[in-house]
Order: structure tokens, then sequence, then C-alpha cells
């Protein structure tokens, strides 16, 4: 089952090491949005403040009749909307005017809650109100003159304060303390923030003052910019660390470069399995092509523990431990896999990885899932609320997992999705009901008590929606639908046998050539075909070989449960 790697040196140092990869990515998703600006679907002023919505027979319609105000949803309501325009700097023009990141902050004297979101030309800080409205409070502008690429935002917060990154020249990483906002009369509100004034703080010890993303360690004190450009130079874009205990004064404490260029990290102090690494400071890094583990208890002196690539790697994004307070498991995603069509992710319905970590040294890949829609997925985080996966799924838009049986199957057999909410209606009839482009949603947050879930979207603006029902994983069932019939179609001579010796090789998840599947599953198993022939064989019955029979024969064995004729389905509901 296992499908890790050793790193492929030669494809590392032509494609990752060499910055091509990344550019190749770069340039894709310039090119895209600058046809959208071309085409008029970055003028986000076009889309207007919506009103709580309930989400009825799969769908939000928040503006009844107009199919661009009708969202595809599951458990999940509207409550408000607010477009880019609204949120960006006053008077501003801004061609590639777009939304990225956002994180949140909740105070925890008055339990209070706010967002920061990323845009191009700044950050807009909000208010999530207790009757699930938006309060734009105020706009910090980008730390210096922006360009294309002030478009990339990374935000984290470290305790009250709110750290933000990008990819834009000069930009450094903006510390700001989110209790300026405490006190703020919305009568007055939004305020307009300077960086002269407002911030307090700002880390600027990078080679451009750019980075692609930045990371937190709160229980240690510290802060971590990745990705920092030119890759050939200086930390070679690895992990930068900077101290945090008196944000006034963040100060570079070290970086580890012996991986190269790191897209996205997780650190975290160990508690887990691995009893050789329990108490270090521990960093959990998406470089690329890889899963890299480093030990950063010294900070001038880090060293790698573990470099593991995987099938299907095109370019590892980003992910997050399952419990930090257990890390035996992290989730995570690749974000061109299912654009370069590539491993599990040939079928372009996006795939998360699941990785069994309790040997540091070396972690292995257990199993996978899939989503239901097609389309690329982004960002993702675990709720410590309710201890779902929250995850931006780009023109998918939000989709919420329940992962709570990866540590009984690590397989990713048993997880299900619970909700979502679809927040780009346009590619909604394309086949697979979607597309993997990059549009949609960049990235969400729902760490909130509230439960609560905020939005950031590439085109439009900022959505807040809230999960309304907690749905159980129901276990898995047989019922007949046409799919199944076709594999086991008893009218055509040695169809079983057929349909058991593919699927011998296919129950794993990993196979996503629809090219690979029989043309009679092809014709009988819908859009999603690739998760329907896997459910369809895990129904058959298990070929057993006897003394008498031959072993192209086959008995249906009792550990199977045998289909029924009266539902439609043979899937995971």
């Amino acid at each position: 089952m296992a499908k890790e790697l050793p790193k492929d040196e030669a494809r590392a140092a032509e494609l990752y090491d060499s910055g091509v990869r990344h550019h190749e990515i770069i340039e894709k998703k310039m090119a895209w949005w600058k046809a959208e600006e071309e085409a008029g679907l970055l003028n986000s002023a076009a889309w207007p403040r919506l009103n709580y919505t309930k989400c009825v027979n799969g769908k939000a319609e928040a503006v009844p009749g107009d199919p661009l105000h009708t969202f595809r949803c599951k458990n999940i309501d509207l409550y408000d909307f607010i477009n880019h325009s609204e949120l960006g700097s006053p008077g501003s023009d801004a061609a590639l005017r777009t939304g990225s990141s956002t994180w949140g902050w909740t105070d925890p004297e008055s339990g209070r809650e706010f967002v920061a979101n990323g845009m191009y030309d700044g950050t807009a800080f909000l208010e999530i109100l207790p009757e699930g409205r938006l309060l734009n409070l105020g706009f910090l502008p980008s730390y210096f003159r922006v360009s294309a690429r002030a478009l990339w935002k990374e935000i984290r917060s470290y305790k009250h304060y709110m750290l933000i990154g990008s990819e834009l020249e000069g930009h450094g990483v903006q510390i700001f303390d989110l209790r300026k906002l405490l006190d703020l009369d919305p009568a007055n509100a939004p305020y307009q923030f300077t960086n002269e004034e407002d911030l307090a703080g700002h880390f600027g010890d990078l080679p451009l003052g750019a980075s692609h993303n930045v990371a937190v360690n709160e229980e240690a004190g510290y802060g971590i910019a990745v990705g920092a450009r030119p890759r050939n130079q200086d930390c070679l874009g690895g992990l930068v660390f900077f101290d945090l205990t008196d944000p006034s004064n963040p100060t570079r404490l070290g970086c580890n470069s012996q991986d190269g260029y790191v897209h996205d990290v997780q650190c975290l102090i160990y508690r887990g399995p691995d009893d050789r690494y329990v108490g270090r400071d521990i960093c959990y890094g998406y470089n690329e092509d890889t899963l890299t583990i480093y030990d950063v208890t010294d900070k001038a002196n880090s060293s790698i523990i573990s470099i593991t690539s995987y099938e299907g790697a095109t370019y590892t994004h980003q992910g997050w431990v399952l419990d930090p307070e257990w890390q035996q498991y992290l989730l995570m995603d690749d974000e061109y896999d299912e654009v370069d069509q590539t491993g599990p992710g040939a079928d372009q319905f996006p795939v998360t990885y699941i990785w069994d970590i309790s040997d540091l040294e070396n972690p292995k890949q257990t199993g996978l899932y899939k989503a239901t829609t097609r389309g690329i997925d982004h960002n993702q985080y675990i709720n410590p609320h309710d201890g779902l996966l929250y995850q931006a799924n780009y023109g998918a838009g939000l989709r919420v997992y329940d992962v709570s049986s990866i540590p009984e199957d690590p397989t990713g057999d048993s997880v299900c999705e619970v909700a979502f909410f679809d927040v780009y209606p346009e590619d909604d009839a394309e086949p697979g009901g979607g597309t993997a482009v990059f549009s949609g949603s960049w990235a969400s947050y729902a760490n909130f008590a509230s439960g609560y879930a905020f939005i950031n979207t590439i085109e439009r603006g900022a959505y807040l929606v809230k999960v309304t029902r907690r749905e159980s994983c129901k276990p898995k069932s047989c019922n007949a639908d046409n799919c199944l019939r076709a594999l086991r179609a008893s009218s055509i001579n040695g169809r079983l046998e057929e349909s058991q010796e593919f699927c011998a090789g296919y129950l794993d998840g990993w196979e996503a050539d629809v090219n690979n599947v029989p043309t009679y599953a092809q014709k009988a198993c819908g859009e999603n075909i690739i998760s329907r022939v896997s459910s369809a064989c895990s129904c058959l019955p298990t070929p057993t070989p006897t003394a008498s029979v031959p072993v192209s024969s086959s008995v249906v064995t009792s550990d199977v449960p045998a289909p029924t004729e009266s539902d439609d389905v043979c899937i995971e509901d």
C-alpha cells in the first residue's frame, strides 16, 4: 500500500532545485489571472453584499434566479459576503486585485473573533459579529510599492499579533498587534492603518525582502519565513528562523538550507510515538517534491531528520499534523498533480495524502482520500474545536472532511466529506462538477469556537459560512448501481472474473488513469469514474481458489457484503 519513495535527485536538480517547476506554476497562475482580469472577472465591485442564505437541497440561492449567486453546498449555510473592492484600499484601481491567504484570532478576554484577509494591495481586518455578519474594521497596505507578486500574501497569528508575509520584494514580514482592533469605533470604520504608525514590528532580514510563506511556533516563540527569493543565495529558499519574544524587534536566529526551497512548513514541539525526539522542536517541511522533517531545536545548527518523496509527487504544497498533541499522522496536498494529471490525481479529483510519521526518520505513506468534485486542493487545517479538516479547493470552494478514523484506518477508506460550500459557480456544469484551474478559494480559516468559517477567494471577495450539521461517516455498503452491475454482469460469460482480475490491483486508490479502466466500466460508471470503479471493486466477491476449482474461478466469501438491488449507489455516503 505505501507509496513513499526516495527523493529522485536527478529530477529534483532538473525541476525543483533549479526553480523550474515553481516558475512554471507561478507563470501559469499569473497568465490565468491576467486573462481573468482582461475579461473583467477581477472586477470584484460587480459582486453585491450577500445576506444569510440557507443551504436547501444542495444549493444556497443567495440571489434567486441568478446562477452566479447560486452556490452548491452541503451542511453549510452562507451568512455574509463582502467583495474585495470594499475591503481594499480606497480609490485603488490596481489590476490583478485578488484575494489570497487568511487567518484568524480570538480575543481571550472578550471572546470576540477577528480575521485578517490578505489581498493584492494589503490586508483587511474584519470582526465576525455574533449574529454572523462581517464588520470591516480597517486596512493595512502592503509594506512596499505593489507589483505583480504582491497578490501573494500569507498570514499567521502569534499570540495577539498577526504576521503577514508576501512574495512582493521589499515587503518582509509585517507584525500587526490585533489588540488595536478592540477599541475601534465601528461608526468610523474602516480605518486606514499605516506601516509607519500602526505596525508593532517588521522582519526584513531576507535577501530581497520577499518570502513565499510564513509560519509560527507559538509555544517556542519564533516565526519562520520560507521560500525566500532568490533560491540560489543566502538560505536557498529554506527555513529562516526569527525570534518573536519581542515582536517589536524580531531578529534572525538562523536558517536551514540543507534541502533547499521550502514551500510551506509546520513547526511544533514534538509529542508523539518516536521517543528519540520527544520535547524536540520539529518542523514538517513541504518542499516541492518531498516531505522533509527537520530537528530545529538549535536554530543556528538545525538538521534534517528525513527526506521522503512519494508516487505522484508533482508539487508538494502544504500539510497539517492530525493531532499536535500526538504527532503520529499528517495530511498533505500536492498542488500540481491534478493540473499535471499525474499519479492518483490523474483524473483531476483532488488527492489528500496520509502519512504515518510514527518514525520521524522513516515516514510511511499509508493511504489517501479523494474529493468528489474536480479541482485543485490547496490549503488545509484541522479545526481544534470540532476535529474536522477544512480544506480550500480553489474552484470547489471549502471542503470539510471527517478524518477522525485515520488512527484506526490510515488507508483513508473511512474518511468522508461531511460538508462543503462551492464558491465558484462558473464551473459547476463542467464534467466532474468543476475544473482544475486556479480560480476560486485560496484559503479558509475556521478555528473559531462560534463555528463560523471565513473563506478568502481570488476573484470575488470574502465569504462567511457555518457548518450547520455534523454528519458521521457511514459504513460502506454495497448497493447495486449500474457501475457494480457492469463489473459483475452474470449475463456475460467471464465478466466477473475479468473484473476481479482488474480490481485486484485497483483497490488502493493510487491508480487514476481512466484509460486503464475497462471500456465496459467506463461506459457504466459515470463521470467520477475512478471513485465509482474503486467503490464497485470493493463490492465484488473475492476470488478464492479451491482444490477442485481453477484459480481463475471464484466463489463469494463471507467477508464481502452482498449487493442489494434496492439502492442506486455503491459508495460511502
